[in-house]
């Protein structure tokens, strides 16, 4: 495609493209609060904290051993199972409408750069599908399990963490991260050449490439999706050009307009201050030129030298000399 085409296209699906981001971002954030306001905190049953001294010593004694913290966390969750499900079908939500703002940058990195690896779109479909109904699978099969605790007869910790760990549930919880890691692989390839061609700026391509790590369970920095949800709603507000520092080069021209390095930022910024200051130092020396009459900055011709005036005697040196000539001579008449 030329770089007519790609503007076309990308002006024609830029609105769709712009709408999953900020579904994505919105659906995401919705899940989280969601999940946040739905789940009881455990810090809430502190005092239900039953050791395993505690729990011996009442067995030898033949008392029977009451329902311990997590059994208390369990009864609360399963009475109120409704906002927790609910917001994990909006994180999944997010993850789906996720993939289709980054095969959009996708598909216009790759019309700058065409030796970009389809591999990447198709780890970002793969992730984002398994991340979404892993997930998904994983909380709402836990909600329910305790959901069905409540009326259980058997109302201790060990009964209550089976409830919450059904056979469905760890089967959700491979596929989510298996999925977590093909979608960061996705994430992070995409996001670095976008970045490198000049659709993304360097700050979000680094942080698109921080929010791909992020998403791995292998360092769960982002496991919640905070950083995501910023870097969507950006990428929307990117794509529909309405960044407060405007829309990098790439997207005007079609083509790839990468950014420069950090040997030609250095080059670019010595040349500057070099104009600048061949600027200021010729203006310095044309202002009092300008400031001069054109005959002030002709010099003035000097006059043709004049023969000197014979010097005329004086009359009283004159007359002494005359007399003193007649006195010698008559010396020398006389005999």
């Amino acid at each position: 495609m030329n770089p007519e085409e790609t503007l076309a296209w990308e002006a024609q699906h830029r609105p769709q493209a712009a709408i999953a981001a900020f579904v994505a971002a919105g659906s995401t954030l919705l899940g989280l609060l969601l999940t946040t306001v739905g789940q009881p905190r455990t810090s809430k049953y502190d005092d239900r904290i039953v050791t395993g001294i505690d729990a011996m010593g009442r067995v030898a004694a033949g008392r029977a051993v009451p329902p311990g913290q997590v059994s208390a966390y369990t009864v609360d969750l399963g009475q109120h199972p409704a906002l927790p499900i609910a917001g994990a079908i909006f994180y999944s939500i997010g993850t789906f409408a996720l993939f289709f703002a980054l095969a959009f940058l996708f598909r216009a990195t790759r019309a700058r750069k065409p030796e970009m690896p389809q591999l990447a779109l198709i780890m970002a479909a793969i992730g984002a599908v398994a991340y979404g109904v892993g997930r998904a699978v994983t909380e709402v099969a836990r909600d329910i399990g305790a959901s069905g605790f409540v009326d259980a007869i058997d109302k201790s910790n060990s009964a209550a963490r089976e409830a919450l760990t059904p056979s469905s549930a760890l089967v959700g919880q491979v596929v989510w991260e298996l999925g977590s890691l093909s979608l960061a692989v996705g994430f992070i390839l995409i996001a670095l050449n976008a970045m490198r061609v000049g659709l993304l700026t360097r700050f979000m391509g680094v942080l698109g490439i921080i929010v791909g790590v992020a998403i791995t369970p292998i360092l769960p920095l982002d496991q919640q999706g905070i950083i995501r949800i910023f870097w969507l709603g950006a990428l929307g507000a990117l794509i529909l050009g309405r960044m407060p520092s405007g829309v990098p080069k790439a997207w005007v021209t079609g083509q790839a307009e990468p950014w420069p390095s950090q040997q030609q930022q250095r080059e670019q910024r010595e040349a500057a201050r070099a104009e600048a200051a061949a600027a200021e130092n010729g203006g310095s020396e044309e202002a009092p030129r300008r400031r001069l009459s054109p005959t002030a900055r002709t010099p003035a011709k000097a006059p043709p030298p004049t023969a000197p005036t014979p010097r005329r005697p004086d009359a009283a040196t004159a007359g002494t000399a005359h007399s003193a000539s007649k006195k010698r001579k008559r010396k020398r008449r006389s005999p």
